[in-house]
């Protein structure tokens, strides 16, 4: 979970006690967050996702991103890493996978996607905007 303010916690609460649903029953999910703002140190950020040997996902959550954060995360896509975000103003959301309004519930649909035990596919809801 990458943004700036109070919106990275809620998505990490959302995120957290889904990924305990899951890992109860033998998976490995972790969920970690940095809270940043800026463009450059976001789409910096962003592509440090792709990076890292275990992400799958990134949300990110604010109020408004755009500009080169936008093409940093059309990057990770084409990596292979799922993007979702919290509704907001600028160019992120439609370079983003799914835009979620209600912050909890895109930590939940976050750690859903990825999880082995859960049967939710990317294929229904990319696109989409809940």
């Amino acid at each position: 979970v990458i943004g700036g303010g109070a919106q990275v916690g809620m998505v990490a609460q959302g995120a957290i006690s889904e990924a305990d649903r899951h890992n109860i029953r033998g998976e490995r999910i972790s969920v970690d967050t940095i809270p940043l703002v800026g463009e450059e140190q976001l789409a910096d950020a962003v592509r440090a996702v792709a990076r890292l040997h275990r992400a799958r996902t990134l949300v990110l959550a604010g109020a408004l991103m755009g500009g080169d954060i936008s093409n940093a995360v059309r990057e990770i896509r084409a990596a292979g890493i799922l993007v979702l975000c919290t509704s907001m103003a600028g160019s992120v959301p439609d370079a983003a996978d799914v835009v979620v309004s209600d912050p909890v519930e895109a930590g939940v649909m976050a750690v859903m996607l990825i999880a082995d035990t859960a049967r939710f596919s990317i294929e229904h809801v990319r696109g989409k905007r809940f």
